[in-house]
């Protein structure tokens, strides 16, 4: 499929996405939601596939937030419609392999929730990250009250909330909002070298271990222990496992297939 607002390229197992209105700093409209939804569902059905990066196009923004010329006289339920239709978050948190937020630059309101529904975020030290949406007289509504004070414990999250003031890239490692920072000219290689280190692991090992931590967010310890368990168990049905083992007993690397 052909999109009008993002990039594809297949590099290997890796996958790079790209949302590309620079000239808007890639605000998020509802094409562009509407293509990473379709992005992320046809790459996460994709067996060739095993590892996402999400970039930004441009020199100024990873993503800049909502375009806000869309909320311009939208009634309350529309709004709400809006939100609950194609979730690019929800797209995000639930695809079926591991995404990569590659930030640079402004990564603020939707374009920081949607980094925050990545599993990983690498950025750059150009980068500028907050949630502003209270200078708009409203609040995050694309997961930023949830996701965000899980990542960075309630103080910090209602510090960057409640103030909108957008926070340096050394703030946001610090915190835990990101997990690493690189020079700008580095980023989208270190992006990129991450998930080709991932796409090297078992498909089926990764998809385990990414149910079992998803699942620490909204589960007890005990009923959590009891899952990564059960998970545990299954991936010893796998051919992966099966292949690993081989590996390591004959000291050579694997040759994972997914199954």
């Amino acid at each position: 499929m052909s999109y009008e607002t993002i990039l594809v390229d297949k590099r290997g197992s890796v996958a790079l996405v790209t949302v590309n209105r620079p000239d808007k700093l890639n605000a998020l409209n509802s094409t562009v939601r509407r293509e990473l939804v379709h992005a992320f569902g046809a790459l996460g059905a994709d067996d060739s596939v095993r590892a996402i990066v999400l970039a930004g196009a441009g020199e100024k923004a990873f993503i800049a937030g909502a375009d806000i010329t869309e909320f311009a006289g939208r009634a309350p339920l529309e709004q709400r419609a809006a939100m609950r239709t194609d979730s690019v978050y929800e797209a995000a948190s639930q695809c079926a392999k591991p995404i990569i937020a590659a930030i640079h630059g402004y990564c603020l309101g939707g374009g920081c929730e949607l980094s925050m529904a990545c599993d990983l975020r690498i950025a750059s030290e150009d980068a500028r990250l907050g949630q502003p949406e209270v200078n708009l007289g409203i609040i995050p509504g694309g997961g930023g009250t949830q996701r965000l004070p899980r990542l960075v414990g309630e103080g910090y999250a209602m510090k960057m909330i409640l103030t909108g003031d957008f926070i340096p890239a050394a703030e946001a490692l610090r915190i835990g909002l990101v997990e690493e920072v690189v020079p700008r000219e580095k980023l989208l290689e270190r992006a990129l070298e991450i998930a080709g280190k991932i796409a090297e692991k078992s498909p089926v090992a990764v998809r385990l271990a990414r149910e079992a931590i998803k699942a620490a967010r909204r589960t007890g310890l005990d009923e959590g222990l009891e899952l990564e368990g059960n998970l545990f168990a299954v991936g010893f049905s796998s051919e992966d496992k099966e292949e690993g083992v081989a590996a390591f007993l004959e000291k050579r690397k694997p040759n994972f297939k997914g199954r």
